[in-house]
């Protein structure tokens, strides 16, 4: 996997000035378009449109300070379609306008290239299992939130405190099947899972019953899915387990994430200090 993943990122650095393909890099990587932006997100720490765009503006901007291009040029050469957008975007990245830039010499900010490696410390193991599921739904109360890489959520905490104990009680007495009793469900979320960004977020359970009209329903297709185990404090170990999947298990493991909703099941501590956790990813099996 991390081979195909560093093929994937010297096909990048070698294509900087022609029109870059997501699908190609995916080919390139012996993976799914959906699982590397996933994946690359996680190991990265910026998504993979960000990191072709600033790769492009280090070599843009290294050109600049040459000189010997003129500003239209480089502009069109890293595929801005006006010396207007260039420098937006030129400006976004290195403080300072191009044109600026080349007058004064000034200092620019780079974007290293990247490569990936496999670190195995051992001295911890992740628990998981992986089964198979029919078509079920999602069926509970649902808000749009913004995405909270650590620390606590306070979009969700406030929609949660805003569903009333009546309504509660009805959504976990639908809970026919595993994840048991009240899941906490992210689905379209923006695909490159930067901070910010928005999903949407059912406090629901997992059910094949008719749901009521006033409860808001997503219809999960049938298929496999990896399902991890997590304990300790909140919610910081539930947010780290997120980030070891796809940096630890999806590299080391032969599976894909694929397109569906993450379901959490939690179990707070009396005091809310900690809690154990279980993590279902939709996955596929990798080819070969």
């Amino acid at each position: 996997m991390l081979e195909g993943l560093n093929q994937a990122m010297e096909h990048i650095e070698a294509h900087l000035d022609q029109p870059l393909d997501v699908a190609d890099l995916a080919r390139i990587a012996m993976t799914s378009e959906y699982h590397l932006r996933r994946l690359f997100s996680a190991l990265a720490g910026l998504p993979l449109s960000e990191y072709v765009r600033r790769r492009r503006l280090t070599v843009a901007g290294a050109e600049v300070l040459a000189g010997e291009r003129t500003l239209l040029d480089i502009a069109t050469r890293y595929g801005y379609g006006s010396g207007e957008a260039f420098a937006r975007a030129f400006r976004v990245v290195h403080g300072v306008g191009p044109g600026e830039a080349r007058r004064s010499g000034a200092v620019l900010s780079s974007q290293p290239r990247m490569s990936f490696r496999l670190v195995v410390e051992g001295s911890s193991s992740m628990r998981y299992r992986i089964t198979d599921k029919e078509e079920f739904r999602v069926a509970g109360k649902k808000a749009r939130v913004p995405l909270v890489h650590e620390g606590p959520n306070p979009a969700i905490a406030a929609f949660i405190r805003s569903i009333g104990p009546e309504t509660l009680r009805r959504v976990q007495a639908l809970s026919d099947q595993e994840p048991a009793g009240i899941v906490a469900v992210s689905d379209q979320l923006d695909p490159s899972r930067a901070e910010g960004t928005e999903l949407d977020y059912y406090h629901a359970a997992v059910t094949g019953a008719e749901v009521p009209p006033d409860l808001d329903v997503l219809t999960v297709p049938a298929g496999s899915w990896a399902v991890f185990e997590s304990s300790g404090p909140f919610p910081q170990t539930l947010q780290f387990l997120w980030r070891d999947v796809f940096t630890q298990w999806f590299p080391s493991n032969p599976y894909l994430s694929r397109p569906g909703p993450e379901i959490l099941r939690v179990g707070l501590s009396p005091d809310g200090a900690s809690a154990d956790a279980e993590l279902w990813i939709p996955v596929e099996r990798a080819a070969g």
